[in-house]
């Protein structure tokens, strides 16, 4: 992906407790992360005095860091509507070649497409059988006469997986710049993409689209604040010819991320801000909580 900085932070959301007894062990927490290079290619072999944890920025302690190999739900939301005519023949190409990395890397992998021209539309649910994904690709052509529902498919697939308990759900966007005509607003959906846990990617094809209505300044919020606060990432494509590699490069790094296992003192109060940064000159590293229901809360 595009070089970030090397701390990306994203929104646990604060909850008051009432009446924890303290205890004197210190919690352990875990994050899905991501390394990679300048290249964005994916970095391997680290290990726990490579990373850099803070919360609310305090230090934390890194206590293991292991490859992370539970599986993944991916949920990829593709621009089928007549804005992304252009576009969907490269679409077309990179989906199916994303999908493959994702699935082969782990049989246990799971993958779902949903269309958002004119209305989010599931093309193939959650996965991994290659043949009912190839189907779901196959269907993948622009609607005549239609605009993108980005907002409302992106709110519609974070409460799927809100109710689906994903162990590590991430969502991945395509989309072509031009108008938006959801009827969900920014903060409501930022709100339950929260909620899902899950981590958001946004591929946006095309020069930047700049509009004053409502709708665009939507889209331009969550698309914008969306990957950080999630600790996912966005992308800028001025064109669709190098969306295969981008996708694969993609589908590289989701499945070489890292499990690092940190302390966290007793607290009445969670912290509002987690960061991680990897400490080798050149890496960036950014992910987000792992969803561990025997964790000690």
């Amino acid at each position: 992906m595009t070089p970030r900085p090397l701390a990306a932070a994203f929104l646990l959301g604060a909850v008051t407790l009432a009446s924890v007894p303290a205890l004197a062990q210190a919690l352990q927490k875990s994050l899905y992360v991501s390394v990679v290079d300048k290249a964005g290619a994916p970095v391997t072999g680290l290990g726990p005095a490579d990373f850099v944890v803070r919360e609310d920025n305090l230090s934390r302690e890194v206590l293991k860091v292991a490859e992370a190999d539970d599986p993944i739900q991916v949920a990829v939301l593709v621009d089928n509507s007549s804005v992304a005519r252009d576009q969907i023949p490269y679409l077309r190409e990179a989906v199916p070649a994303f999908i493959g990395g994702i699935t082969s890397a782990n049989p246990r992998n799971q993958v779902a497409i949903v269309a958002f021209g004119e209305r989010p539309t599931i093309l193939a649910d959650y996965t991994s059988n290659t043949a009912d994904l190839k189907k779901g690709t196959d269907l993948i052509w622009s609607r005549p006469a239609t605009g993108p529902y980005l907002l409302d498919a992106l709110f519609e697939t974070a409460v799927g997986i809100a109710k689906r308990e994903s162990a590590r759900p991430i969502i991945v966007v395509l989309a072509a710049e031009g108008q938006e005509l959801s009827y969900r607003h920014d903060e409501e959906v930022l709100d339950q993409l929260v909620k899902s846990g899950a981590q958001l990617y946004v591929l946006m094809i095309g020069r930047p689209f700049n509009s004053i209505n409502e709708e665009a300044r939507s889209r331009e919020h969550v698309i914008g604040t969306g990957p950080e606060r999630s600790g996912g990432a966005r992308e800028q494509l001025l064109t669709a010819i190098s969306l295969t590699s981008r996708l694969t490069r993609l589908a590289d790094q989701l499945t070489h991320q890292y499990r690092v296992t940190y302390a966290r003192p007793q607290s009445l109060i969670p912290p509002e801000h987690v960061t991680v940064a990897a400490k080798p000159v050149g890496l960036t590293a950014y992910g987000a909580p792992a969803k561990d229901p025997q964790a000690r809360q």
